[in-house]
């Protein structure tokens, strides 16, 4: 049986970790087990981050829609009731971008919803 020599293999490995930790600071970058250890944790976060980060959006657009129902005399738990009642299908994404760029436009979906 031929024996298998492992060096390129472990150091392509090796090098793509180091690219991963480029910018850590102090041994972070530098030290393979240090390097492997915060590339294994820096990547779990960032899985769990991307599917936050929808989370946070939608936060944001359910403010900003309750922010300007409010100014309208309306509650945002109202307005999303009244939408769905008169089946108007618009996402909270739309929603709060018409609020914020023209605010006309939301005043009539207000009305639609007040109904």
């Amino acid at each position: 049986m031929p024996r298998v020599k492992r060096a390129v293999g472990a150091k392509k490995k090796r090098k793509k970790i180091f690219k991963m930790a480029k910018g850590y600071m102090w041994g972070r970058s530098k030290r393979w087990r240090t390097a492997k250890d915060a590339v294994k944790h820096a990547l779990v976060h960032a899985y769990v981050d991307r599917r936050k980060k929808k989370r946070n959006a939608r936060r944001l657009w359910n403010l900003q829609i309750n922010a300007a129902t409010r100014g309208m005399d309306m509650t945002y738990s109202r307005f999303i009731e009244g939408l769905k009642k008169s089946k108007v299908e618009l996402d909270r994404k739309v929603l709060s971008q018409l609020a914020q760029s023209q605010p006309e436009v939301f005043k009539e979906i207000v009305a639609l919803a007040k109904k």
